[in-house]
């Protein structure tokens, strides 16, 4: 069966570097795909994204060789299905806390008997069996509070996951700290190192969001394998910044 792109990805690269996508934008995951990010996040829990938006997006980004994963706010299954039978490699659910939510959302990308996915292919390029639109997708739990990260091994063993993925500031801020701190706390940081531990005991990807490439680099040497570098936002207030003081002259 046909790997997705970010299937075949993580098969032969160290490291997967990705942009993420927080609004409804023509430019932005192409400006990313053609920078030579290897995938692009589409955030519909906490961006401005509706089903219409992510699908539209999907689309124009068939011919590029990016790969894509989806965010969402939890395991239920119609949001998860529709980003999938919509063309998405992968989905990202927030919030993971234990094993049971985890495979929750391994269910919804699973048609019976394995799981709850409702069969409704919308892609004709991805054909219309089954097994291979099944196949094809990954699937990945954020840990990103106290409560998951005590339940991180039973997360991690759970059947049919993809990888996990660390979401840092929201794990600092249920840990009592800010999250400007997440990466300078010795707690939050010891934590971040204890659920990559846990992914890899497990066989599984370990995936995090670094928010800027300095960030990305260490925590690439950290043994982190799907890093999310910047938001389209982020990546335009740097570039503008730097044309601007190019043009004015000041640092």
């Amino acid at each position: 069966m046909t790997a997705s792109r970010l299937q075949q990805a993580l098969a032969t690269k160290p490291q997967v570097w990705g942009g993420w996508i927080t609004g409804p934008t023509a430019l932005g995951p192409e400006a990313f795909a053609c920078a030579g990010y290897d995938y692009v996040g589409f955030d519909v829990q906490h961006g401005y994204l509706s089903d219409v938006d992510v699908a539209v997006m999907l689309r124009r980004l068939q011919h590029t060789a990016v790969a894509t994963v989806v965010r969402l706010p939890g395991a239920d299954a119609a949001p998860i299905g529709r980003v999938l039978d919509a063309g998405a490699d992968g989905v990202v659910i927030a919030m993971v806390e234990t094993a049971e939510q985890a495979g929750q959302a391994v269910a919804a990308t699973r048609y019976a008997p394995d799981g709850i996915r409702s069969y409704g292919p919308l892609r004709a390029d991805l054909g219309v069996d089954p097994d291979v639109l099944q196949s094809r997708v990954s699937v990945f739990a954020m840990i990103e509070t106290a409560r998951g990260l005590a339940a991180a091994d039973e997360i991690c063993a759970v059947p049919g996951l993809t990888g996990i993925y660390v979401g840092p500031a929201d794990l600092a801020i249920s840990m009592g700290h800010h999250p400007a701190r997440a990466w300078t706390q010795p707690e939050v940081t010891d934590a971040v190192a204890a659920i990559r531990r846990a992914a890899a005991a497990a066989g599984l990807v370990a995936g995090i969001h670094a928010g800027s490439g300095d960030q990305g680099r260490v925590l690439a040497h950290k043994g982190f394998r799907m890093i999310t570098l910047a938001s389209e936002t982020q990546a335009l207030s740097r570039g503008a910044a730097a044309h601007l003081a190019e043009a004015t002259g000041t640092p």
